[in-house]
């Protein structure tokens, strides 16, 4: 793939760091511009052909990069005569690009990712365009994505929208794969949003734009609080170490009597309530490093108590809850199906024997490829022995907890590696283990 940086803008909420001598793609985190950081990882996932689009301070740009052969890489320049917006440049760049899609990438983001895995995914989706997109620690006052079954997006969520409602926690990152197709959708010298103006008219249209969701570095840097923070997080090796090329930890986590208060059979968004340790574990997962990943078994869907779209519901009040608190979760899986048959009510879709239904290990299986975890040195939380036989069956390590049904269930002859008070103490000897 090209690569096009818009590196232009004025970065007024960065000027106590630019003191408007330099451009704000330029300012410095962990002892390097911005854009080297981006230069270094585009050319470390094998794209060294890049565009930069530039206007205000260019030339410092233009002097510090040069043609890119210093760095690895070839690089261009566009001078915008006039600013165009986050898309306007994009028509008079047809030409330069020559592949049949191309990725576009701000100026003002760190970002550290297996670009050869989105690259696939836009292919295999046969996109117009893909958006990187990934759950965030403030997604009420962020733009969200809304998407279907197929990961294709069905509208967006403006952060100006009055939300009185449970919502998923995916956020753009503006982070794109791009069809060349799209740039003739930009008219020329006119100031052009890229969201508004151009993928928004092709959502609305059914058009094949996609979300490619993954938990790996990509931070919008554009104040001098987040440079402060992602200068932290390159230094202590946080970025490097959740880019999908390496091994991933990850501390899997039953959602009923575990991260929920058990009720028994919830089929209605008023009987989910967090447990009260919930939210500072799944805090203190965040920052540990492990992902922190729900798998739950709710055969209320089999039953025919509720359908999925009340599970994802539900779900949506779970990340909406834990999104307020400044915690997210890496992912939610879900088995709705049920081996037995004979209830009155019950769906017969979902009436049938599945891989992915605890202790299968089906949705731990799934999240293995799609994220790249490391087994051996990965957890499963839950208060029964059906969770602790399926971190056995998979090959992790276990943490009963004594909330919800407290391992009473009966149903495995098992023995856990940690039996611990909640959720929280669970997360805190995981953690002290880590140390050691």
């Amino acid at each position: 793939m090209q690569a096009v940086i818009m590196a232009g803008g004025k970065g007024t909420r960065l000027r106590s760091i630019t003191n408007d001598d330099i451009p704000k793609p330029m300012a410095h985190i962990a002892g390097k511009p911005i854009l080297h950081w981006q230069v270094e990882c585009l050319r470390k996932n094998g794209i060294t052909d890049i565009i930069m689009v530039i206007e205000h301070l260019g030339e410092k740009i233009e002097t510090f990069f040069g043609n890119g052969s210093n760095f690895g890489v070839n690089i261009t320049y566009y001078w915008e005569v006039q600013p165009l917006g986050t898309a306007g440049a994009l028509y008079d760049l047809q030409n330069q690009i020559m592949d049949n899609y191309f990725l576009l990438v701000f100026g003002d983001v760190i970002f550290d990712i297996h670009l050869a895995r989105m690259e696939q995914y836009h292919i295999a989706k046969a996109a117009l365009g893909t958006l990187f997109v990934h759950p965030n620690s403030h997604p009420y006052d962020s733009d969200l994505v809304v998407t279907d079954d197929n990961e294709k997006i069905i509208r967006f969520d403006s952060k100006n929208n009055k939300r009185s409602y449970w919502y998923n926690n995916c956020v753009n990152a503006g982070f794109y794969i791009l069809s060349k197709e799209i740039c003739k959708l930009v008219k020329p010298g006119i100031k052009t949003d890229l969201e508004k103006d151009v993928l928004m008219p092709l959502v609305a249209q059914k058009q094949a734009v996609y979300a490619y969701a993954s938990p790996e570095y990509i931070k919008d840097v554009g104040t001098p609080e987040r440079i402060s923070t992602a200068s932290h997080e390159i230094e202590n090796g946080y970025v490097a170490a959740r880019n999908l090329t390496k091994k991933q930890k990850c501390i899997f986590i039953d959602r009923d009597g575990t991260l929920n208060q058990h009720k028994g059979l919830i089929s209605h968004e008023d009987d989910f309530v967090l447990e009260s340790s919930a939210i500072e574990a799944i805090k203190r997962i965040n920052a540990s490093g492990y992902l922190a990943i729900v798998i739950t078994n709710q055969p209320v869907v089999a039953r025919g108590l509720c359908d999925v779209l009340d599970i994802e519901n539900i779900h949506n009040k779970m990340k909406t809850l834990l999104g307020r608190e400044g915690v997210l979760l890496d992912d939610v899986l879900f088995c709705p199906h049920h081996p037995d048959k004979g209830y009155p009510e019950e769906n017969p879709v979902y009436k049938v024997s599945c891989k992915c239904r605890k202790p299968q290990t089906g949705m731990i299986e799934t999240c293995v490829e799609k994220f790249n975890i490391d087994i051996t040195q990965s957890w499963i939380i839950g208060d029964t022995t059906i969770d602790i036989q399926t971190g056995k069956n998979a090959g992790l390590y276990t943490a009963l907890v004594l909330t919800g049904e407290a391992g009473k269930d009966g149903k495995y002859e098992v023995k856990s590696d940690l039996v611990c008070g909640n959720i929280l103490e669970a997360v805190e000897q995981i953690l002290k283990i880590e140390e050691i």
